[in-house]
């Protein structure tokens, strides 16, 4: 047996077939290093990592590109009366009209697109305000052609951006509020309140 041979050390127990071929393959040109001649084991400092220097990084040539913005994916559609993100006693206050109604929007006589306008306007202003709970009046409409244009439009607007950020849900009204021809919307809390 000669000197190479005697300083390989055999495969670790507990190794596949597999693994101990590859481990031979890798031990193959390996040589043990001769007795005395072995550098002595690196104390190991008690906090490794306030021990350890940071490497110093080589300056880039030209300024970072700033990272891209990650958006957010926009929250899911809501309906009326269905409820995400809420609790279920606020669901139920809400829905039931027992939460204070802190603004009302009458969109009354409003053109389809004067009434989503103001929506936009007041949904925007009520956030800012802190509002939690508005209402907004959109009419029952005519009877015979099923009900009005902003009765249908309304809930579709409360799901555009950048109406849905603001919004946790929307239930119909109580009749002492409106009652098929009205919606409470309650607003999400502004960061940090």
């Amino acid at each position: 047996m000669s000197g190479k041979e005697r300083g390989r050390k055999s495969p670790p127990s507990g190794l596949s077939p597999e693994e101990k071929l590859l481990w031979a393959q890798a031990m193959r040109d390996a040589e043990a290093l001769p007795r005395g001649k072995r550098p002595a084991p690196k104390p190991v400092p008690k906090d490794p990592i306030a021990a350890k220097p940071a490497p110093a990084r080589p300056r880039p040539a030209t300024p970072p590109v700033p990272a891209k913005k990650v958006r957010k994916a926009p929250p899911p559609p809501l309906a009326a009366g269905a409820m995400v993100d809420v609790d279920r006693r606020t669901t139920e206050r809400l829905k039931r009209g027992q939460m204070p109604v802190e603004a009302t929007l009458d969109l009354h006589g409003h053109t389809r697109a004067e009434a989503h306008g103001e929506l936009n306007a007041f949904l925007a202003a009520a956030h800012a305000g802190g509002r939690r709970c508005v209402l907004v009046v959109t009419g029952k409409g005519a009877s015979k052609t099923g009900g009005g244009v902003l009765r249908a439009e309304v809930p579709k607007w409360l799901n555009e951006e950048p109406n849905r950020a603001r919004i946790l849900a929307f239930a119909g009204a109580r009749p002492q509020h409106g009652g098929g021809g009205a919606l409470y919307v309650l607003l999400r809390r502004r960061r940090g309140e």
